[in-house]
């Protein structure tokens, strides 16, 4: 039995994971931590989230076995191994949803598509461009400027009886777009809508150009559980004719996190076997 804990350092959030691996290979997921950055200094959160989900397990820094970072934590100190987010995202998805053919990541600042075995093991993925209009702080902003609260954006989205679209790819022009549409009047329901519409486009393109014909695609990261955003996604696919189911899971924004851990769990086991092969 050893532990792992997974600390995936994203643009707007950190988040920590703590898993216990029996000797049979059962995984079991003891703790979890996640802390919005605003302006706070990542690398303390990354402290911070580690010694809470330790804390919470009832257990000291030496009872971990590895601990594994992932996105923007190639720096923490403290840490055993790095590993790539999309192997992460992909690992993470399956723990989430056994079966899923896809991971869709939708970050703060970017987005992925991920095409996956049964394993988690990458076939091929996407990612959009850094000043695509489909990211979570793009979104933010946008939220801010209507006055809307992020906790509102979903069933604001999915009250839109008139979305108006908004065809730009450039946040910056995509945000001059929403000023214009406020200016005449365009109600925030109908501009939240568009918005989301404009994204899901995006993502339903990441996902063909990875191959995925079939099956279930899971949204992973900050924008998972915007259930407009879910909506939209669903309502891409259909008028795409894509055949493929897209899910959500209250915990998936700690997909990167629960990758990592049990990336890090897997590489501690063939270390520790090389080691034994070559004291024999």
């Amino acid at each position: 039995m050893i532990h792992t804990v997974g600390i995936d350092i994203g643009s707007g959030a950190v988040k920590s994971t703590l898993f216990r691996v029996d000797e049979d290979g059962s995984t079991h997921w003891l703790a979890k931590r996640c802390e919005r950055i605003r302006r706070r200094d990542p690398m303390t959160l990354a402290r911070e989230g580690l010694d809470a989900v330790l804390a919470d397990a009832g257990l000291a820094g030496n009872d971990i076995a590895y601990i594994a970072t992932t996105g923007e934590g190639e720096n923490v100190k403290f840490a055993t191994g790095h590993f790539y987010t999309m192997t992460t995202h992909a690992r993470g998805g399956v723990f989430l949803r056994p079966g899923i053919n896809a991971v869709v990541d939708v970050g703060a600042l970017n987005g992925r598509a991920i095409y996956v075995d049964e394993r988690g093991k990458v076939l091929s993925y996407k990612m959009t461009s850094q000043c695509a209009s489909g990211s979570g702080q793009f979104l933010e902003n946008i939220a801010r400027y209507l006055g809307v609260a992020v906790e509102e954006i979903g069933a604001l989205s999915k009250s839109s009886k008139d979305p108006e679209k908004v065809s730009s790819i450039c946040a910056v022009l995509a945000e001059t777009d929403v000023i214009n549409m406020v200016s005449r009047g365009i109600a925030t329901p109908d501009i939240l809508k568009g918005i989301h519409l404009s994204m899901a486009s995006r993502i339903v393109k990441l996902l063909k150009v990875t191959g995925i014909k079939s099956g279930t695609a899971l949204l992973t990261g900050g924008l998972a559980l915007d259930e407009g955003l879910l909506a939209a996604v669903r309502e891409e696919m259909a008028a795409e004719k894509v055949p493929v189911e897209v899910a959500s899971h209250p915990d998936s924004i700690y997909a990167g996190a629960i990758g990592a851990a049990l990336w890090g769990a897997y590489r501690h086991a063939r270390l520790h076997e090389l080691q034994q092969r070559a004291a024999a």
